[in-house]
């Protein structure tokens, strides 16, 4: 299907690739559709030649090796992207005067102006009206051939009783970004992707946690190293479920979200946040369309996906009593199935495990404690978190301090916080006893304990 040129270090080599691949189509469109209308007796296809093997369109094609057609298909959906007027002109040969060619399909979006290909437009420039070549187009795209299955290409939905190729063409956005770009940018949290992507500049030795909880962590570490080997290489996926769900409990600050994005920027996976009290929804039906978008989003990509809060949904329920209930406990249902579902590691997270109903419970993996640091704990963080610009004067004794204060990491680091901004705000650069235990007091007050 494609040849390879000989490298010509005076062009960029990505656009030269994609205006070739742009060209190829509208030869093999132009050809066909001459054959159609009886203008040309035949037609062959020229292969399809590349000036280099390093574009993304190049690598597209050696990781899935598409078929000639397959190949048609992902073009015809990816050339409007490029060339917003390419349908127009090479349709209009064709047309009669101020006339349609309704046979070649296509659709008008709603700011697009230049023609959209549907599953028609497919069908006809593949071979027009031949019904084996109808079949085979049809087959290209269904549901269960790979290119739907993969979610690279498929058919838009069409109204009850219209042809199911009257539907737009569809290629995977993110596809399109990687093809024309190079890159594929992380998306950002909206209302059709409700989850935050969390980073980190701290490192495992930022992290503070029992030995017992590191323990499990470390499992967890081993689980996202070498599940490719034990499900794949050793055939155990078989017989082992896909997937691992692991269940964070602890009281705030605890550093939860923190191990959660640390084991992604261990293991060089995206850790996205998702806020289980803001996708949850009053309407009903709206909260399983919420967490569709995300898991459909995610699909693939083996992100690390993180839900917090998880009680807004998993909490302990009564039995039915009414309306609200009865689809409370479907929405319980749908993100327990997309969540088995998934391949990658989903981390559900609460501040109190008696919150969350033991038949959920049963469901993970490993069930992780993150409990209050204790004073040697404590410690280590109060000795690492204030940085060298700062004097800390000799009538602070970080023993005593951790042992006197019951506080977690992150009230720790806000201590911290308040009183660095304190000493640059007087410009004194220094930490005494007297500002220290003002500042705790303060995070005591903010959480509402009586010291």
């Amino acid at each position: 299907m494609r040849k390879t040129k000989k490298p010509q270090p005076t062009i960029d080599h990505h656009a030269e690739n994609l205006r070739l691949a742009c060209n190829w189509l509208e030869h093999l469109a132009a050809g066909y559709l001459s054959v159609h209308f009886r203008r040309a007796a035949s037609f062959k296809p020229r292969s399809l030649q590349f000036c280099s093997e390093g574009s993304p369109l190049e690598r597209l094609i050696k990781l899935h090796n598409p078929t000639l057609e397959e190949f048609v298909l992902i073009m015809l959906a990816l050339v409007p992207h490029l060339d917003p007027g390419f349908y127009d002109r090479i349709a209009a040969p064709f047309l009669p005067e101020k006339g349609e060619l309704p046979e070649f399909g296509g659709v008008k979006g709603s700011s697009h102006r230049g023609i959209l290909p549907t599953g028609q437009t497919a069908q006809f420039i593949l071979g027009g009206f031949e019904l084996s070549t109808s079949l085979k187009v049809q087959r290209l795209l269904g549901s269960e051939h790979w290119l739907a299955r993969r979610g690279i290409l498929w058919l838009d939905p069409v109204p009850a009783g219209e042809p199911a190729l009257s539907g737009r063409l569809c290629l995977d956005q993110e596809l399109v970004e990687l093809i024309t770009v190079g890159t594929v940018s992380r998306p950002r949290f909206s209302m059709e992707f409700p989850a935050q992507y969390l980073e980190t500049e701290m490192t495992r030795e930022d992290l503070v946690l029992p030995p017992t909880t590191l323990q499990q962590i470390r499992e967890i570490e081993n689980w996202i190293t070498h599940n490719d080997t034990l499900m794949n290489a050793w055939g155990m996926k078989r017989k082992l479920t896909r997937g691992y769900r692991a269940l964070f409990h602890g009281p705030p600050g605890t550093g939860k979200t923190l191990t959660a994005t640390l084991l992604g920027k261990q293991t060089g996976k995206d850790v996205f946040r998702i806020d289980l009290s803001r996708v949850v929804s009053k309407y009903i039906g709206e909260t399983e369309k919420n967490l569709s978008r995300l898991f459909e989003k995610a699909e693939n990509k083996n992100w690390i996906l993180f839900f917090d809060e998880a009680d807004a949904l998993f909490g302990k329920r009564t039995d039915i009593r009414d309306a609200h209930d009865k689809y409370a406990n479907q929405e319980v249902s749908y993100l327990l199935q997309r969540i088995e579902e998934y391949t990658g590691l989903v981390i559900l997270a609460t501040n109190r495990k008696s919150n969350i109903d033991e038949a959920f419970a049963r469901r993970f993996q490993t069930i992780v404690h993150f409990p209050m640091p204790r004073p040697e704990e404590r410690y280590r963080i109060w000795t690492s978190a204030f940085p060298a610009q700062i004097k800390i004067a000799a009538d602070i004794d970080w023993r005593h301090v951790a042992a006197r204060f019951e506080l977690p990491g992150a009230g720790i680091m806000n201590v911290t916080h308040y009183c660095a901004l304190q000493a640059l705000a007087d410009e004194t650069l220094s930490l005494d006893m007297k500002r220290l235990e003002a500042a705790i007091l303060r995070e005591y007050v903010k959480d509402g304990k009586v010291v």
